[in-house]
């Protein structure tokens, strides 16, 4: 198994404390000419889920500034490719058979 290490960064939330989080996946949209980030604070929702956020960002920017995803369009892309991946490792993992 490869050992890949983590990217994280580091957000400063509305109480304005420091918050650690990790990057899940970056993806450029075809459509939107947008770059997309998803990531996690590695913090759950009442149902156990771990919470996991997505925002735009420049990769070309010197420091990473998260913008909004706007449209209801935008977040479904999102949510496709989410489904998709989390789809993927479920089978890598065998966790189907």
């Amino acid at each position: 198994m490869m050992n890949e290490e983590k990217m994280t960064f580091k957000l400063v939330d509305g109480n304005g404390k420091e918050v650690k989080c990790e990057v899940l996946f970056t993806f450029e949209s075809d459509d939107t000419k947008k770059n997309y980030i998803v990531y996690t604070d590695n913090t759950t929702d009442e149902g156990g889920n771990t919470r996991v956020y997505a925002s735009t960002y420049d990769p070309n920017a010197s420091e990473l500034t998260l913008g909004a995803i706007e449209t209801d369009a935008e977040w479904n892309m999102v949510e496709q490719i989410m489904n998709k991946l989390q789809e993927s490792a479920k089978n890598e993992s065998g966790a189907d058979e």
